[in-house]
């Protein structure tokens, strides 16, 4: 499989949103606590009240109002820890947010099958388990197969594979945008499983997604997807 360089092309960044606003589930959680704060505060009124005039020779039996209370009491506290979760939530949000900010510009490896092909060269990356007997079919934007072939790959990860746009044919296929996929057998010829990914310029950031998204090439990927930052040459 042939080896390539990283991506040197000058990122086109574009414009960021501010940060994501808390979801409405924090509004509904603070509404919620604030009934339960009143009807808690109402039921120890009343019940202060009501232990106050009793018939002293013919007393209230407590035993359902102390159980109601341990129950508002338990409820409230899961409120609480719900608070807390939310707090959790949001700021993990914004770390994800300030994270992929610091991508933008950078060249990032992917999980992905799908890259553009450039002055007649497209190049993906391969994650090869073990040594096998890959079988490549690359298809254009249709879905139309316009290549294949077999090859001979060592184990290895991120493996990379350069094709330059002409079809088994002869034909010189345009630019644009190619999808891989890759199968392989082993030495005993047991199925292997093999990855792509693709490599590009991250040249903006969706906040208002979550998580957010960063594209690459036109496409969006997580955070999750993104296996490593590549340094460019100048």
């Amino acid at each position: 499989m042939a080896t390539t360089n990283a991506a040197t092309s000058s990122p086109v960044v574009s414009g960021t949103t501010d940060l994501p606003k808390s979801s409405s589930s924090n509004s509904l959680s603070s509404t919620t606590g604030s009934t339960l704060a009143g009807n808690f505060q109402t039921f120890l009124t009343l019940l202060t009240t009501q232990l106050q005039n009793q018939n002293p020779l013919d007393p209230l039996d407590t035993n359902q109002f102390t159980q109601q209370l341990v129950q508002f009491a338990g409820v409230e506290q899961q409120l609480k820890t719900n608070d807390a979760l939310a707090q959790l939530v949001t700021l993990q949000q914004t770390t994800q947010a300030t994270q992929a900010l610091g991508f933008v510009g950078k060249t990032a490896l992917v999980d992905g099958s799908t890259a553009t092909m450039k002055n007649s060269s497209a190049t993906w990356h391969l994650n090869v388990p073990t040594d096998s007997t890959v079988d490549i079919t690359v298809a254009n934007a249709s879905g139309q197969t316009v290549f294949t072939g077999k090859y001979t790959a060592a184990a290895g990860t991120d493996i990379p594979f350069t094709w330059n746009g002409q079809g088994n044919d002869g034909t010189q296929w345009p630019d644009g945008k190619y999808t891989i996929s890759a199968t392989g057998k082993d030495i005993a010829n047991n199925n292997v499983g093999i990855a792509a990914q693709v490599q590009g310029v991250v040249s903006s950031v969706d906040l208002t997604q979550s998580p957010p998204l960063l594209t690459i090439d036109g496409a969006s990927y997580t955070l999750s997807q993104v296996k490593s930052i590549i340094a460019t040459s100048n």
